[in-house]
């Protein structure tokens, strides 16, 4: 595997090695020791799977402290734009964000550290979406910031008018009405 660093500081690329031959393909998805060796000790205590059609867009999500979330996420079928954005107030990066994109034939993953948003957005028919996170989800402590926020300035890379949001999605606000403890 090999582990790419982000300009936000935690966020890193998990790019696999893949065998593949007439037969298909094997690749080994996650590695303990080698992600605790490029990335840090984690304990993942759920993994969640979400299948979604093109344009759905889902965050940008995260959860407020005790039960805040890192995340190991990736796309298991289709094409996601995947989205970070640093909500960690003495951070050199807060508020900015890194995107990638996140497909069954690239294989990539992406590492979100906790105090950071995540969101990703379909950019094919349809995708599924895997997340290994290391807390329990609470919904109480659940929260997340408007994904057209014009401080973090996202491209979504779909029109806006194709953009479908969750009924929760719809009503976050921008990060400056946002309280954030982080």
């Amino acid at each position: 595997m090999q582990f790419i660093k982000t300009k936000l500081e935690g966020c890193v690329i998990i790019e696999p090695k893949v065998f593949g031959d007439q037969r298909g393909y094997f690749f080994e998805s996650f590695n303990q020791k080698q992600f605790e060796d490029n990335v840090g000790k984690i304990d993942f205590v759920q993994d969640n799977e979400s299948r979604s059609s093109r344009g759905v867009l889902r965050g940008l999500h995260f959860q407020l402290p005790p039960y805040n979330q890192a995340k190991l996420v990736r796309c298991i079928e289709g094409e996601v734009l995947d989205v970070a954005v640093d909500l960690r107030k003495n951070s050199p990066t807060y508020k900015q964000h890194v995107s990638v994109l996140l497909s069954d034939e690239n294989k990539r993953q992406l590492f979100v550290p906790r105090g950071y948003a995540h969101g990703f957005i379909v950019l094919s028919r349809s995708a599924i979406f895997s997340y290994k996170v290391d807390n329990w989800y609470a919904p109480d402590h659940d929260s997340g910031i408007a994904w057209n926020d014009p401080e973090i300035n996202v491209d979504w890379q779909i029109n806006e008018d194709a953009i479908l949001l969750s009924g929760k999605d719809k009503i976050l606000k921008f990060l400056k009405d946002t309280n954030i403890p982080f």
